[in-house]
């Protein structure tokens, strides 16, 4: 199969290493060649975290820029700064909900307006999609499962060719039993919420 690049970009504390797990794992049960990249960046809360991962026939796991079929982004500036990687065909989905670095909280650096980053986003790719991945987490019982919205959101668009029911399962058999029910609340919540934009 052809290979599909997905460059994945967070905050450390967001989730990026399970939701690449669950991806890669999901793509193995399904029989699906995947390769999954280190994550590079600051894995710790606050600094910023990318990951790649390739399904289908490819050699490594480098994305250069340009090479991104999609772009899933945790928080909208990062989303943003990663957009080096997209091409006019790249598929970009993002959380809207923002989260300042310490240094625009304490007046040294300036949060870009979301309109903005909205814009500079649909102008770099073939879709986008927005949504406060955030307020979904929220209500689906724990606000640190925004990276299942996102995968939920992910895997609606049908870019990535896992299928929602492999996903689910590997989301229940993967994660804490504690967090499975909120998890799999929040996986379908961002998928009904790409299946509205």
């Amino acid at each position: 199969m052809k290979a599909k690049r997905l460059i994945i970009v967070a905050v450390g504390g967001q989730g990026n290493l399970l939701a690449s797990r669950v991806l890669s794992e999901a793509a193995l049960s399904a029989g699906l060649p995947v390769r999954m990249s280190e994550i590079h960046g600051m894995a710790q809360r606050g600094g910023v975290v990318e990951s790649a991962i390739v399904f289908g026939d490819a050699q490594s796991t480098i994305i250069s820029d340009g090479e991104a079929d999609v772009l899933l982004g945790f928080e909208p500036s990062e989303t943003l700064r990663a957009v080096k990687k997209c091409n006019p065909d790249t598929f970009v989905i993002t959380n809207t909900y923002p989260l300042p670095p310490f240094t625009a909280a304490i007046g040294k650096g300036v949060y870009p307006e979301m309109d903005v980053v909205e814009k500079l986003l649909k102008e770099k790719s073939s879709r986008y999609i927005g949504i406060d991945g955030i307020a979904l987490a929220q209500k689906a019982g724990n606000e640190m499962a925004l990276n299942m919205v996102l995968l939920g959101a992910l895997i609606q668009t049908e870019e990535i060719p896992i299928s929602r029911e492999a996903v689910v399962e590997t989301i229940k058999t993967k994660t804490k039993p504690a967090f499975a029910e909120i998890n799999s609340r929040a996986f379908e919540m961002g998928f009904e919420a790409a299946s509205a934009s």
